[in-house]
């Protein structure tokens, strides 16, 4: 009998209905959190970031998603065609060199250059980050400069980023003999793959005398605190890029640091807002008018998102839900800050629970010159669509 499988939407940490795009930043940021470069020795992290990324090979592939969704891991072990690699099997960088395209355009390891150890084209490149930030509606109205506090590795100032205790120097690694690789045979020797060596990470040395700053990673956690313009029209899940606020390169790529920093991109959260409901750049509000206004006909006055008020003018004969419309009183556009929509009006008619004796005897003068039929005609011939026939 195989052995019980977590779930992968809740390795992932998202809900069943959620799209690609969510699927796809809770996966980067898992593996950001638990990769083993920030988490050396830390088996635990290992196994986690191999559970993450075996959930994503799965949900991210939409034909794998629905048997997943309909069968479970079942499904897949019967499918030939959707079967998935065993990542606990893998390297850690291998699998960074699968899921290159979530990490930056033709990166590997967080936006690393090169896809791979060793292997870099140009300056080394660090990892990129990923925090959020949440904003009211007001602010994507108008765009806001907000603050972030994130955590970041960067080069530890004791060592200068080589790892080695002050007055050691790292020597020469036996495993690889100085060169940073090693050559792996497989299948009876009929192949052989050149991987980064696993005693030096690819440095090409080992230190004898750890750093205290930093444990001998040559990289410590900092705090960072950083002001962040939030363009206006800004759409929730979007994500603002910052560039070179991402970490430094890796050690073994770089241990000064020297390079390109990643870049940090601020995700942003739209806090739901108590009055207004958004829909793509138009703003929607529920309108409360008395019966008197809907019958007559009225000239409101709406309240807009920056607290302004816009005439709104409804005809006699109003009903309840009626949508009305004020043109360019909604939300800028993201890309285009003149290009705005509209402020969508719904209106409520609200029927009084408590009525003065003035109000009950005009309303019962009222009633007495209707009659149900003549209500139910008015509105569309309501005794006869129900007869009909």
């Amino acid at each position: 009998m195989p052995p019980t499988q977590r779930d992968y939407y809740e390795i992932l940490g998202i809900e069943r209905t959620v799209d690609a795009d969510e699927i796809k930043r809770a996966y980067r940021r898992l593996a950001m959190k638990y990769h083993p470069d920030r988490n050396p020795g830390d088996a635990e992290a290992e196994t986690k970031f191999k559970e993450a990324a075996a959930a994503y090979e799965v949900l991210a592939d939409e034909q794998k998603r629905k048997i997943y969704d309909q069968y479970g891991h079942e499904g897949l072990r019967s499918s030939g065609g959707a079967a998935t690699h065993d990542f606990s099997r893998m390297d850690p960088n291998d699998i960074f060199s699968m899921f290159a395209d979530i990490f930056g355009g033709g990166a590997g390891p967080f936006g690393q250059s090169g896809g791979g150890r060793g292997r870099s084209r140009g300056p080394a490149r660090g990892y990129d980050l990923e925090t959020e930030v949440a904003i009211t509606l007001e602010d994507v109205h108008a765009g806001v400069e907000t603050t972030v506090d994130f955590a970041r590795m960067d080069v530890c100032e004791k060592c200068t980023g080589s790892g080695a205790k002050a007055g050691s120097k790292p020597v020469q690694c036996p495993t690889c003999a100085g060169q940073g690789k090693v050559q792996q045979s497989g299948l009876g020797g009929m192949f052989r793959m050149v991987t980064a060596c696993p005693s030096c990470r690819g440095r090409g040395s080992v230190i004898k005398e750890f750093c205290p700053g930093c444990k001998g990673r040559g990289r410590v956690s900092k705090q960072r605190k950083l002001s962040v313009r939030i363009p206006p029209g800004i759409n929730d899940g979007q994500a603002v890029r910052v560039r070179s606020e991402g970490e430094p390169p890796q050690p073994e790529e770089s241990p000064s640091g020297e390079g390109v920093r990643g870049d940090l991109m601020v995700v942003v959260r739209v806090r739901d807002h108590k009055v207004y409901q958004r829909d793509n750049n138009d703003l929607v509000i529920e309108m409360p008018i008395a019966y008197t206004q809907a019958a007559l006909g009225a000239e409101l006055e709406v309240p807009t998102i920056d607290h302004e008020r816009e005439k709104l003018s409804i005809p006699r004969g109003t009903q309840f839900g009626d949508i009305f419309r004020i043109p360019s009183r909604g939300l800028p556009d993201v890309r285009n800050n003149e290009d705005k929509g509209d402020l969508v009006v719904i209106v409520k008619v609200v029927v009084p629970k408590k009525l003065t004796s003035q109000q009950e005897k005009i309303l019962r003068e009222l009633a007495a010159t209707e009659s149900q039929s003549a209500v139910a005609d008015s509105n569309g011939g309501f005794f006869k669509k129900i007869f009909k026939g």
